[in-house]
């Protein structure tokens, strides 16, 4: 089965040059270039406008951060039946940020340098979607036994709805791979994460006479540190396969204040909350809004005026690959016989789309080229040998699993 790289190359470089930022109008045009792509191949290609409305009406709604008017589903099928194996990437990205601060100062051109690709998203994860399109195209005239799947989704980065819609809509199969990136590892289990919104209260006055009033920012410290109090009680005893800190609390926004010398009233803080597995949406909320209140109640301040905790934005479940179930050794053959080390099985602290898919009831393991650590970056890279070898075991696999 033969990888072409420079038609991998060329995939990469008009996928990464839609700017598919969750609700943006490339997010709608990069779909029609994978229908586009995918019938190329001779896939049979389901390609739908998601009803947005209906989805936000489901009780099992994952939730959207950003505002989305339209979006489109696309799944391309190799045959008629059960698919034997899904392979699955999302297509939007999150924003890059100051252009300049890119080295290239243009975001959605691929960049080639020292056998690595430059761009947003060919991390996370445009660089696992062209590995998936490139199997497919090794695979196309092979007579299989059974079909494969592709299920290229929107919105993942923002709660999940593509997905969502995507098996909504009844496409499932008896296994799935998630080309996100692994570092070469085999993910077979994601913690889950919660976006939370805390409001604190202050009390205004001149900054000249700040002792009569009270910032809403040195109230805020105090919830901060309950915060890291929590998470390192939640974090005290990681289960396998996960490692240390799977579940964190990280406050990624912090607004407060509109004038310098001023003391500021009022101050909204939003992050990202780590959930357990096997732990409910419910239970999750409840512990992190119980911290909230007792370090409120230690504070006569806080006290006299409790933070307010809501909710917003996605909710990211828990998921794993049943314990023992064989499709995860079955893939790390997969990753073997294409070349690569033999990886590990692993838990990974963020969420995706894997817990969707172990929902309904799919084997579900991430696999794909570069590292998460990576994804999100200014100057996001992905090594090209890493896409060449993830293409070629997504081959390996669909031979493996569809005859």
């Amino acid at each position: 089965m033969d990888i072409d790289v420079d038609l991998i190359r060329r995939d990469l470089a008009q996928l990464v040059n839609f700017p598919s930022i969750g609700g943006s109008d490339a997010e709608i045009a990069v779909q029609r270039w994978c229908a586009a792509t995918l019938t190329g191949l001779g896939l049979t290609v389901d390609q739908w406008r998601i009803d947005l409305d209906a989805l936000r009406a489901d009780p099992g709604y994952p939730g959207e951060e950003v505002e989305r008017n339209e979006a489109w589903g696309v799944v391309g099928t190799s045959g008629e039946g059960p698919a034997a194996l899904i392979l699955n990437g999302h297509v939007d990205v999150v924003p890059p940020g100051d252009p300049e601060t890119w080295t290239d100062a243009d975001p959605w051109n691929v960049r080639e340098v020292d056998g690595r690709w430059f761009g947003r998203g060919v991390c996370d994860m445009k660089g696992g979607v062209v590995a998936i399109i490139a199997a497919a195209r090794a695979v196309s005239d092979l007579e299989l036994a059974r079909p494969f799947a592709v299920h290229t989704v929107i919105g993942e980065e923002d709660g999940g709805i593509g997905s969502f819609a995507t098996l909504h809509r009844g496409h499932t199969g008896d296994a799935c791979v998630i080309a996100e990136p692994t570092a070469g590892q085999v993910v077979a289990a994601n913690a889950g994460s919660l976006t939370f919104r805390l409001e604190v209260l202050g009390r205004a006055t001149h900054g000249s006479m700040r002792s009569r009033g009270h910032s809403a920012i040195t109230a805020f410290e105090l919830v901060h540190r309950a915060l890291a109090e929590l998470e390192d009680v939640r974090n005290a005893a990681p289960v396998d396969p996960f490692g240390p800190l799977p579940w964190p609390i990280s406050v990624g926004i912090i607004q407060a204040g509109d004038w310098a010398s001023t003391v500021p009233d009022h101050l909204v803080a939003e992050g990202r909350y780590g959930v357990m597995p096997g732990e409910s949406f419910a239970d999750a909320k409840a512990v992190f809004e119980q911290a909230v209140a007792r370090a409120a109640e230690s504070d006569p301040w806080l006290a006299a005026n409790p933070p307010l905790v809501t909710w917003p934005g996605g909710h990211f479940a828990a998921g794993r690959l049943p314990s023992g179930d064989p499709f995860g050794d079955q893939v790390t053959a997969a990753v073997v016989a294409a070349g690569r080390p033999r990886p590990d099985l692993i838990g990974a602290p963020y969420g995706s789309d894997l817990r969707q898919y172990a929902a309904a009831g799919v084997p579900t393991v991430q696999y794909g080229p570069g590292d998460i650590a990576g994804a999100h970056a200014v100057d996001e890279s992905v090594a090209i040998a890493e896409v060449v070898a993830c293409a070629r075991a997504y081959a390996e696999l669909i031979v493996a699993r569809c005859g």
